[in-house]
């Protein structure tokens, strides 16, 4: 089973009035949200199953990601992913996983970096030392488990088979 831990792309701080949870994705945060969803799509990284964050920014980085998957996919918006934001999911995606082959949790840092770290037990050369360097917004940690549901998800269980960040990425207008 594979697992994409997907940080919500750059949010706009711009109005002070807002509640942390209400917060935009900004301009650079719109375009970066683009770039991971067509690196999902070249890649054929296609989750059946969508845990979202209920905060604005992570609706606004599933939004641009919908269009450029082709397949369907099951949504469900947990609002534990913002409330527990500063835990590791892991309980959530037991919880909510099911048997879906390929999960993606979209959520907020620190869950989405602790998470991968408590997960990893294995990784590709690179993957985890770039991962360790930093956890920036729109990357995508992609973990591969050997287990039949989510509910058998267990620390260090997983391969860390890639981390990618929408720098390391061209655009189109590259």
């Amino acid at each position: 089973m594979r697992l994409l831990l997907l940080r919500h792309a750059k949010s706009d701080w711009g109005d002070p009035q807002l509640d942390d949870i209400d917060r935009p994705l900004n301009a650079r945060g719109k375009a970066a949200a683009i770039t991971m969803a067509r690196y999902l799509r070249d890649e054929k990284l296609m989750p059946s199953v969508i845990l979202c964050s209920t905060s604005q920014r992570t609706r606004e980085t599933l939004a641009r990601l919908l269009p450029y998957l082709p397949q369907e996919a099951y949504i469900q918006l947990i609002s534990d992913l913002y409330w527990q934001s500063e835990n590791n999911y892991s309980p959530l995606i037991r919880k909510y996983g099911g048997r879906a082959q390929t999960l993606m949790v979209l959520g907020h840092n620190p869950a989405t970096e602790e998470t991968a770290y408590a997960l990893t037990g294995t990784s590709a050369p690179d993957a985890l030392p770039d991962m360790q360097e930093k956890f920036p917004t729109a990357a995508l940690a992609v973990l591969d488990f050997d287990i039949s549901d989510w509910s058998e998800l267990g620390t260090g269980t997983g391969h860390l088979e890639r981390f990618v960040k929408p720098r390391d990425l061209k655009s189109d207008d590259d």
